[in-house]
């Protein structure tokens, strides 16, 4: 079960692996072996939209960042069963109210209860398009996944002009009125909006 655990982490090598979701590898081997040689190919289709600028530039909160749960999660969904990569998700985003609990940073933000909502929501949109098409392969997917978040059927959150986070009544948020506090008023929107 060790090699799991390192064939995971390495597969995961964009941000620490949480007690979760080694507990999580643990559970799923086999799964934790396909996420470990698929993850690497659909990362780089991920990089290859970062650098494309077509969505945004934004890696948290924005619809780049929905893009990477959402296109992930497509991309494994066709091989690795739903209701295992539905709790891979949970999983991730467990360690990451525990990566808040320590400051600790993901994407250059704390993380927080509504960056968490809108990771969940995107990976379970991914899987579902996933799902339905197993068939595409990586490139055909990302066009799909582009497509499906320009149409709105991902989830961000909202910013004004100067990049701030914004309530839902269009309030600039001051992230440091919020230090410490794992719920910010933050405002999550489709990605059409």
């Amino acid at each position: 079960m060790l090699a799991v655990f390192i064939l995971f982490s390495k597969a995961f090598g964009q941000h620490h692996i949480s007690k979760y979701e080694k507990r999580w590898a643990f559970f799923h081997p086999i799964a934790a072996f396909k996420i470990r040689y698929q993850l690497p190919q659909a990362m780089k289709l991920y990089q290859q939209v970062k650098a494309s600028k077509d969505l945004d530039t934004l890696e948290s909160g924005g619809k780049l960042d929905a893009f990477r749960h959402t296109f992930v999660m497509a991309y494994l969904a066709r091989s690795v069963k739903r209701k295992k990569l539905l709790k891979l998700g949970i999983a991730h985003e467990k360690g990451n109210k525990l990566q808040f609990e320590k400051g600790l940073l993901e994407n250059h933000e704390l993380p927080d209860s509504l960056a968490c909502e809108m990771d969940l929501r995107n990976n379970q949109t991914g899987i579902d398009i996933g799902v339905a098409n197993k068939k595409l392969n990586g490139e055909e997917l990302k066009v799909l996944v582009i497509k499906e978040i320009k149409a709105g059927k991902a989830w961000y959150l909202k910013r004004n002009a100067k990049f701030d986070y914004v309530t839902c009544a269009n309030q600039a948020i001051n992230l440091m009125d919020y230090k410490g506090k794992w719920y910010v008023p933050k405002c999550l929107i489709k990605t059409n909006e």
